[in-house]
C-alpha cells in the first residue's frame, strides 16, 4: 500500500485580516499565540514540518468561534482529512504530536484509519438508524424487522465480522450468487441493502468504491425475465361470504377488526395497521403523508360498517393510540394477516381485496374512474390532468363507499 501526507505550502509570512482593520501575520509555521488568538475563518496549515496539518477556525452553531485539528492524508490515490480534535482540548503540541504518530505508522505501510474502520455488521447499524428516521409511521417498525432478518439470514455469516473497507466484489457474490437464480427478487433485494451500506461507507471516507454496484451486474448470471404476478384476489362476489367466514375464524380480534376494516375502506394493509384513533374523526378518517405511498394526506369516508368495525376495536385491550394492536401491543404485521387468510384457506393476500373492490366499482358502471382511483387513492400519473383535478371527489367518494359496504353486507 502506498501511503503519504500532504504539504500545504505557505508563504514564508502571510498577512491575515482580522477583526476591525487590525492586521495579523502568520508565520510559516503555526504558533501556540497564533492559534489562541486568530479570529479569521479558514484553513490554516502548520507549513513545513506540519505533516498536513491544519487548524480550521469557523462559526459553531453558538455563535462563537470553533477550531478544530486535522491532517490531510493520502492512501495509495485516495486523499482524506483525518480529525485530530478540538482546540483547546487539543493543544498545537498534542496535535503535532498526532499527526507524527500517523506519518509514522503510514511509513510502515499501515492505514492510521484502521482502528476507525468498522465491521460490515458495525456499519449495517448506523445505516439502520439512518433509514430508520424516513421510514414512514407506525409501519417503520415492521420494515427494519424485514431489513434485519435478511441481513441476518443472508448477508452477515458472510460479511458481518469484516472490516467494511475489506469487503470485494467476490465477496459480495458469495452471498447473491446462490440467490440470483432461485430467488432473483430476494438477490436483488439483498444486494440493494449491502449497496445502501457500501454507499454510506464511502461517504464516511472508509472506501472509495461499491462491490455492490453496477459493475456486479456485469458478474452475475442473466435472469430471464418472469410476467408481472398480479396479487391474488377474490372475485367481488365472493367477498361478503369471506368476512362472514373470517368474522367467526379462531384468531385476535384484533386481527379480525383489521382485516374488515381493509375490506370496507379499500385501504392498503399497512394503512390499517398502522392507523390510530387520533386520525379518526366522526365519520372520516385522515391517514397522515407520513404513511401513504403518495407522501400526501388521504381522507377515507366512513361507511356505516366501517364506523362499527371501530366501535368493536374500541373494546380491544388499548396499548398506546393504535386502532388495531397486535396481542402484544404492537403494530400487526403484513405476514400476520397474510397467514390469517391462508390458514382459513382464503385464495388471496390482502392487497387483493383492493382489486375486488376496483372491479366491483368498475362494474356496476355508476361511479367515474375518477371517483374509483381516488377511493384507492391512486396518483394521476398524467401531470396536465393532475393540474386541474385537485379535489379529492369526497362527497363522491363518500356514496362510493358507503354503496361498497351495502353490497357486502347482502
Amino acid at each position: 500500500m502506498l501511503v503519504s501526507f500532504q504539504l500545504r505550502r505557505e508563504s514564508d509570512n502571510e498577512v491575515i485580516t482580522g477583526l476591525g482593520d487590525n492586521k495579523m501575520t502568520r508565520p510559516r509555521m503555526l504558533s501556540g499565540a497564533f492559534v489562541k488568538t486568530v479570529k479569521e475563518h479558514g484553513r490554516f496549515g502548520d507549513g513545513r514540518g506540519g505533516f498536513g496539518l491544519s487548524l480550521l477556525v469557523k462559526a459553531a452553531s453558538t455563535g462563537r468561534l470553533s477550531k478544530s485539528w486535522s491532517q490531510r492524508l493520502r492512501v495509495g490515490s485516495k486523499a482524506f482529512n483525518r480529525g485530530l480534535g478540538a482546540y483547546p482540548r487539543v493543544t498545537l503540541a498534542q496535535a503535532r504530536t498526532a499527526a507524527l504518530e500517523n506519518v509514522r505508522t503510514m511509513a510502515e505501510e499501515k492505514d492510521p484509519r484502521r482502528d476507525d474502520v468498522p465491521t460490515f455488521a458495525d456499519a449495517a447499524e448506523v445505516v439502520l438508524s439512518m433509514h430508520r428516521e424516513g421510514w414512514k409511521g407506525n409501519a417503520a417498525a415492521a420494515t427494519e424487522a424485514q431489513w434485519r432478518a435478511g441481513l441476518r439470514r443472508y448477508s452477515l455469516p458472510i460479511l458481518g465480522n469484516m472490516a467494511i473497507d475489506q469487503i470485494t466484489m467476490a465477496n459480495v457474490m458469495t452471498v447473491i450468487q446462490p440467490l440470483w437464480i432461485k430467488k432473483p427478487e430476494t438477490g436483488r433485494q439483498v444486494r440493494q441493502r449491502i449497496s445502501a451500506i457500501m454507499k454510506w461507507s464511502i461517504a464516511q471516507g472508509f472506501r472509495s468504491d461499491n462491490p455492490a454496484g453496477d459493475a456486479i451486474a456485469a458478474a452475475l448470471p442473466k435472469v430471464k425475465a418472469t410476467a408481472r404476478q398480479h396479487r391474488k384476489a377474490l372475485p367481488h362476489s365472493e367477498v361478503a361470504a369471506t368476512l362472514e367466514t373470517l368474522r367467526t375464524a379462531e384468531a385476535w380480534n384484533g386481527m379480525k377488526l383489521a382485516f374488515e376494516f381493509i375490506v370496507l375502506t379499500a385501504a392498503r394493509s399497512g394503512e390499517v395497521r398502522g392507523a390510530t384513533w387520533d386520525e379518526i374523526a366522526g365519520d372520516v378518517w385522515t391517514i397522515p403523508a407520513e404513511r401513504m405511498k403518495s407522501s400526501r394526506p388521504h381522507r377515507v369516508p366512513l361507511s356505516d360498517k366501517a364506523l362499527a368495525v371501530l366501535e368493536r376495536a374500541r373494546t380491544l385491550p388499548q396499548s398506546g393510540n393504535l386502532v388495531f394492536p397486535s396481542m402484544r401491543g404492537k403494530v400487526l404485521t403484513c405476514a400476520s394477516i397474510s397467514k390469517f387468510l391462508k390458514d382459513n384457506r382464503i385464495p388471496a393476500v390482502p392487497h387483493g381485496f383492493r382489486s375486488s373492490f376496483r372491479d366491483w366499482a368498475a362494474e356496476t358502471g355508476k361511479f367515474s374512474h375518477d371517483v374509483c382511483e381516488a377511493a384507492l387513492a391512486h396518483t394521476v400519473q398524467n401531470k396536465s390532468e393532475a393540474a386541474y383535478n385537485r379535489t379529492d371527489l369526497f362527497e363522491r367518494r363518500r356514496v362510493l363507499m358507503q354503496s361498497w359496504a351495502d353490497y357486502l353486507a347482502l
